[in-house]
């Protein structure tokens, strides 16, 4: 989660309250076709997209979201892109991975100062089994890599709380603590945004359980196969100490 806090003593914010607003970000990878496209590098072998989106088509990040800035690799011309409005994405072709910056820009209202995240630019398939990765490879198949996040804006000043509050964006409001005066006014206000959704993207919260209740699934096949893998080593250490007895009666002898 990405928080902030507050480094300006104006304009006046509310105290003891986050606003929570997600998205997501993360790249989508192609091999090219055949015949190539024109003018296309001949070292490059795919097609890529780095973004940063809502988690679903009915939500609106332009309400906080002001600009972002991909800071490519080196070898790119003009490696430095800034996108001033959706879909904040850059496509390209390349031939290697390699880490992206991705800098947020916040609409003036905020008053906040731009943040960086990163992400590892994939273009070959990862996770699964062998036989998934390489069907994955001989279909010419999307690679995707996303993550879901959240900003946290930590008190945030009163022009952005009424934007966020009166449909402008999807997302969550919380108090801290029992504040009184402002604080208690704006959780009330809270009421008029969306909690992050349980149904209807990726990322709900029910998924986010099915997605948990897997990964603890398969920490439990990694635990027994480990005891397993600890039982052979035990009898193998157990046959060579065997071994070595039986060479060191034969040298005797």
């Amino acid at each position: 989660m990405l928080s902030y806090s507050p480094y300006s003593k104006k304009p006046s914010r509310y105290k003891g309250v986050c606003i929570y607003r997600p998205f997501v970000y993360g790249s989508i990878a192609i091999p090219l076709p055949t015949p190539r496209p024109a003018n296309t590098p001949p070292d490059h072998t795919h097609r890529w997209t780095i973004f940063v989106r809502p988690v679903s088509p009915s939500h609106d990040i332009t309400h906080w979201l002001r600009k972002v800035q991909f800071k490519l690799h080196e070898t790119y011309s003009q490696s430095l892109r800034t996108i001033e409005a959706p879909p904040f994405e850059v496509t390209e072709t390349g031939w290697g991975e390699f880490e992206v910056s991705i800098k947020l820009f916040f609409i003036p209202e905020a008053s906040e100062k731009p943040i960086s995240i990163y992400h590892q630019l994939k273009l070959h398939p990862y996770g699964g089994t062998e036989g998934e990765r390489e069907k994955t490879r001989r279909e010419g198949g999307e690679v995707s890599s996303k993550c879901y996040e959240e900003v946290c804006f930590n008190e945030p000043v009163e022009a952005l709380w009424d934007i966020l509050t009166s449909g402008g964006g999807e997302g969550r409001a919380s108090e801290k603590g029992r504040g009184k005066g402002k604080g208690a006014k704006a959780i009330k206000s809270a009421d008029r945004s969306a909690e992050i959704p349980n149904e209807g993207t990726p990322y709900s919260l029910r998924m986010e359980g099915r997605e948990l209740d897997r990964l603890k699934e398969a920490t439990k096949q990694v635990e027994s196969m480990i005891l397993e893998e600890r039982k052979t080593l035990a009898e193998r250490e157990k046959m060579l100490g065997g071994l070595r007895q039986e060479a060191a009666a034969a040298e005797k002898r």
